[in-house]
């Protein structure tokens, strides 16, 4: 063959270099998506929309088998450098795939290498995870609760509504919960979990619940601090000197699931969501505006001026509640606003207590005394912040729905409809 032969016409270079272009563009998509898979274990995040008024049994099954964790959780993405309790800090450990045989006990040590490979470290290790979880025998069964460490008669009458929460909530998910096979966001529920090995307590986490003051309860027991009064809020929320659930290896993780008291502190849907409200948005806050209220008030508010659209200050409760209710959200959602029914699973993980914030003092003050926990031992009843602020209840509630149409009301209800029906409550409509 002739080298003049072998030129090749400019048409043909044309076709060669788009065959080419497309075949590394595909390539590289595949690639993409692949790399993601692998450090993240997680599909895309698909918002739901609100939940119809009325609902079948297999949709509610679905309902609570297919809701999608992806929240962000602020409380743990920012860092606190400063220790604001104790002198030495507790590391916040990474899950990773370790044996059995390591013992139950035994909470994984910290990652040493590049930030990008702990990253990477911690979405492989959610991914054995949710591999592991899924092979095991879920729910986990309810135990009786241990009551003879009460000996006061005055807990009878609460003895009694616990009993009748615990029974409601096990009837429910009997009724349209079922045995989930859909364990892969197990996880996050165990992400969210703290545990006090001493007197075998988990506690998951429902912010604007009394959280705050649970994890002071939780400090003062784990013997991190005397009195529950004189733990700041930075401590609190930033000290990370609690230990969650996912610090330990897989066996230890099951064995607390099956033999630790495990409870739950909830709120009315619409109070927690009016609460989160005001302490995020009605107060400064150099994360919850720049993150959430620039981009409530870009998509929401027609002719914002300048100084809303760069500060994000300001933003209305209507405005809040479109975003909210928009499955096509400019941001993602977050634990303070987030369903009870996402953040702990109750119909996968079977909760011994199940405590409410409209009875919050009695019926903790009850549970540290069915644990054994020391006599002196009160839950606390201060707010944690904005004290001068009129508590969020009821009457505070109605004036916030003034704002709202019947309807926007309604999708509120549809939208944590799950909640709603767990927990016994009945909506603001």
């Amino acid at each position: 063959m002739q080298p003049s032969e072998m030129v090749m016409n400019p048409k043909q270079v044309f076709l060669s270099v788009l065959i080419f272009g497309v075949a590394g563009l595909l390539l590289f998509m595949y690639l993409q998506v692949w790399i993601e898979e692998q450090h993240t274990g997680w599909e895309p995040v698909k918002y739901l929309r609100p939940v119809p008024r009325i609902m079948s049994t297999e949709k509610i099954q679905e309902h609570i088998t297919n809701q999608n964790p992806m929240f962000h959780m602020p409380e743990d993405v920012r860092e606190k450098k400063e220790n604001l309790l104790l002198n030495s800090k507790r590391s916040t450990r990474l899950l990773t795939k370790t044996s059995h045989s390591q013992g139950g006990d035994q909470a994984l040590s910290k990652s040493t290498g590049s930030p990008t490979e702990k990253w990477v470290e911690k979405r492989q290790g959610a991914k054995t995870v949710f591999n592991k979880f899924s092979n095991m025998n879920w729910p986990v069964d309810i135990h009786p609760l241990n009551k003879s460490l009460v000996k006061d008669n005055k807990w009878k009458k609460t003895d009694e509504t616990q009993e009748k929460r615990r029974s409601f909530l096990q009837e429910f998910c009997k009724k349209y919960g079922g045995v989930s096979h859909h364990q892969s966001h197990l996880f996050h529920t165990v992400s969210r979990i703290y545990v006090e090995d001493k007197h075998k307590i988990l506690y998951c986490e429902v912010p604007k619940a009394g959280c705050s003051n649970w994890k002071r309860i939780l400090m003062v027991l784990n013997g991190l601090a005397s009195s529950a009064y004189n733990i700041s809020h930075n401590a609190v929320h930033y000290g990370k000197h609690l230990k969650k659930l996912d610090s330990f290896d897989l066996k230890g993780i099951y064995t607390r699931l099956n033999t630790y008291t495990k409870a739950v502190f909830v709120r009315d849907p619409m109070e927690r969501l009016v609460s989160a409200f005001r302490d995020k948005f009605e107060h400064p806050n150099s994360y919850y505006h720049p993150v959430f209220g620039k981009a409530i008030i870009k998509k929401y508010r027609p002719n914002a001026c300048e100084e809303a659209l760069i500060n994000g200050s300001g933003v209305q409760f209507k405005e809040f509640i479109h975003y909210l209710l928009d499955s096509h959200r400019p941001v993602g959602m977050d634990i303070h606003w987030e369903k009870v029914s996402i953040l702990c699973y109750p119909c996968l993980i079977n909760y011994d207590f199940v405590g409410k914030f409209e009875t919050l003092e009695e019926d903790a003050n009850y549970f540290l005394q069915m644990i054994g926990a020391p006599k002196e031992l009160k839950f606390p009843n201060f707010k944690d912040r904005h004290s001068s602020d009129e508590r969020t209840n009821a009457q505070v509630v109605r004036q916030y729905l003034k704002d709202l149409t019947r309807t926007e009301r309604q999708l509120i209800y549809d939208f944590y409809y799950l909640d709603y029906l767990m927990f016994n409550y009945t909506p603001f409509l």
